[in-house]
């Protein structure tokens, strides 16, 4: 059912795409819009060490610190925050950045061996990248596969090996992806009902557990944690792993390959002889085309929205919100030319891969020390306790922005 149902909109998208008889086009330059989205995205990420949720908890009848606070965490198992946004923008604009990469080394005379080279290089890197940043806590490496950058990593030479077939190949390919993915969660069997949830970090009581068919996509009772459970424990660690604290998996790399598929449609879109109009109007059917099919997949009881698993549902979901984030920024910055406000933005989203650094590694905890250091342990205090992070993580905020405004004057970019 599920597998039909894919195949059957990827069917009729690939003939709308057909239809559309897209001409490619040999542009070299940045993209300003998708600049200032990865730009807002990596802000987004930045913006933890504001720790909003400590402001919420201090003034306790704020509706809006309340809102702010919610929208700067991660849900807990359906649905989804603005911040649960973060890592399907970021893995959603790798694909739209691929066609013009692969379009730029090519015109320096890449051949498909090198480019293939240096894809594998980049996926490593990145896997790597993500263990190394999760470890910097630990007492030893920290083998764990669910961050944004491994994930990336364990499908980005997939992607780029599909950039190089046809649109129809590259939907087939998403329609096999997240089919394959549901149905491998559908046919694992359901716990039983003396299964020790507990035991796998999920207290007994927690309202957030699923019955029925949707119970396939529980929490850390699933197929992907099984895989985990096995997986896992076949590198070094300090006790064995049972499961993740937050539910995330390893195997979430598989429909996050369909999220950078669907940028990749959209970067060809982008690349396309088209006009503004029939470009934005382009995005915006994909758009809806996507939140439809997500919601009617939740609704109807076939697959959840839940983002900490990546559920298919979550992949037509958070992409479809993607392509409509893509649309308002392509129309702000590169049609309506309303760009002089996102210059703070393209600081950041022109050295993404540092700005991911910066907020994921000790840099943060650098600058926090030494604020108290030398600025003394109250000067947070200046608009009294409960604004405490707010004032201390503005600060922070500033002063990483600045070693990216450094960078970005002097032409450092780190590229992987």
């Amino acid at each position: 059912m599920m597998a039909h149902f894919i195949v059957e909109l990827l069917h009729q998208l690939v003939n709308h795409c057909i239809s559309l008889s897209i001409k490619r086009v040999q542009i070299m330059q940045r993209v300003a819009s998708v600049d200032v989205y990865r730009g807002f995205v990596m802000l987004l990420m930045m913006a933890e060490v504001l720790n909003l949720s400590a402001v919420s908890a201090a003034l306790p009848h704020s509706g809006f610190w309340q809102v702010l606070a919610f929208n700067q965490s991660h849900v807990e198992w359906q649905w989804l925050s603005l911040h649960d946004m973060i890592q399907p923008s970021f893995t959603f604009l790798v694909g739209v950045v691929l066609p013009y990469s692969i379009a730029s080394r090519k015109s320096r005379g890449a051949t498909f061996a090198s480019l293939l080279k240096h894809t594998i290089k980049r996926s490593l890197i990145l896997i790597f990248l993500g263990i190394f940043l999760r470890s910097i806590y630990a007492d030893q490496t920290n083998f764990t596969f669910e961050d944004t950058l491994t994930q990336i990593g364990l499908g980005y030479t997939f992607l780029v090996l599909l950039a190089f077939c046809s649109a129809r190949t590259q939907l087939i390919a998403l329609g096999g992806i997240l089919a394959g993915y549901w149905l491998l969660f559908a046919i694992y069997p359901l716990p039983g009902s003396d299964f020790n949830y507990p035991a796998v970090g999920v207290p007994e009581d927690w309202p957030h557990l699923m019955d029925g068919f949707a119970a396939h996509w529980n929490k850390n009772s699933s197929a992907a944690w099984a895989f985990d459970t096995w997986f896992l424990n076949l590198f070094p660690r300090e006790s064995a792993f049972l499961y993740n604290e937050g539910g995330y998996s390893t195997l979430s790399f598989i429909p996050t390959l369909g999220t950078m598929i669907l940028g990749l449609v959209a970067g060809n879109i982008m690349r396309a002889d088209f006009e503004h109009s029939t470009r934005l109007r382009v995005f915006l059917q994909w758009g809806a085309g996507l939140l439809f099919a997500a919601l009617l997949l939740h609704f109807t009881g076939i697959n959840p929205i839940v983002k900490r698993i990546w559920t298919p549902a979550w992949t037509l979901f958070s992409g479809g919100l993607c392509f409509l984030f893509l649309t308002m920024f392509y129309w702000v910055i590169d049609v309506a030319k309303k760009d002089r406000w996102s210059f703070f933005l393209t600081v950041i989203g022109t050295n993404s891969i540092a700005a991911y650094v910066i907020a994921d590694g000790g840099i943060k905890v650098f600058f926090q020390k030494s604020l108290y250091i030398h600025l003394g342990s109250g000067f947070d205090q200046l608009f009294g306790p409960a604004y405490a992070t707010l004032v201390s993580g503005s600060v922070v905020l500033l002063l990483e922005w600045w070693v990216l405004y450094w960078m970005y004057k002097r032409k450092i970019f780190i590229k992987i």
